[in-house]
This record gives structure tokens, C-alpha cells and sequence, in this order.
């Protein structure tokens, strides 16, 4: 691809800055060219939200119905699955989904709860609920 064909149709990465491309300049050397995306990755790129967002949306409903802990919930919100936060949090994986049982999660000792509160970054408090309306917009610009 050419300098000048780099796409530049915005889309979500356009939003949050831009993603760097290779390119061929007139005197056919690559160069580091940027680009804010173009249209069939911003397609993919609202499908793949669009399931995270079904996924955060049905975990939101089974934590508002005491399906699951609102453990579940901040690892929706975080993308994890129980062997990523397992790891991130050095507690065993089976232990972790004991976690996302309701019971077992209110019964947990506020070390362990320390650990999942200040891997999301946020209180033991908070950890503790979930936010009374979902709000996928603040979910998607939550700082990483």
C-alpha cells in the first residue's frame, strides 16, 4: 500500500487517537504512516463491542438477580475470564469461581476482596455492588 492510500476513515480508533500502518513512499521504502482506521475494521470493531456489551448486559442481569457476585460483573466489564484474574489476583482458579457464587463471595475475608478491589481499581465497597444502571458508554471509555 501506498503513502497516500492509508486509510483514514474515522472510526472508533479515530476517537482514542490512531493506529500506525506500513506504507511505500515515492521512493519505495516503508514508512510508519498513521491511520484512524477504515471501514471494515471499524465494522469489526463495533460487532466485537456490540458482544461485549451482551456479554457485560446478561452477567449484569444474573449479579442483579443473585445468579452470580458482583465479581462477575467487574471481570465482564474488565474482559477476564476466572484464569486471567486467577493469575492477575494469585489465587487458584477453582477458588475463583467459588467467588462468583453469591454466597460464598459475601462470605469472603477482606484480604481477598483487597486483591480484586485494587486489581479494578476501585473500593471494597464498590466491589461489593454493582452499579444500578448499566451504562455501556462509561464502560467502553473506562480507563485501562
Amino acid at each position: 500500500m501506498k503513502v497516500e492510500d492509508v486509510p483514514q476513515e474515522n472510526g472508533m480508533i479515530g476517537e482514542h487517537g490512531h493506529e500506525i500502518s506500513y506504507a511505500v513512499d515515492g521512493k519505495g521504502r516503508y514508512q510508519l504512516v498513521k491511520s484512524v482506521g477504515w471501514v471494515p475494521k471499524n465494522i469489526v470493531n463495533q460487532k466485537a463491542w456490540e458482544r461485549i456489551f451482551n456479554e457485560i448486559e446478561s452477567v449484569y442481569h444474573k449479579v442483579s438477580h443473585d445468579k452470580l457476585s458482583p465479581l462477575a460483573f467487574y471481570m465482564a466489564v474488565n474482559q477476564m475470564d476466572t484464569g486471567l484474574l486467577s493469575k492477575y489476583v494469585s489465587i487458584a482458579g477453582w477458588r475463583v469461581k467459588r467467588h462468583l457464587k453469591p454466597g460464598v463471595f459475601r462470605r469472603l475475608k477482606p484480604s481477598i476482596l483487597e486483591k480484586y478491589a485494587k486489581l479494578f481499581e476501585i473500593s471494597i465497597d464498590e466491589l461489593k455492588t454493582i452499579p444500578d444502571k448499566l451504562d455501556f458508554n462509561a464502560v467502553k471509555n473506562r480507563k485501562r
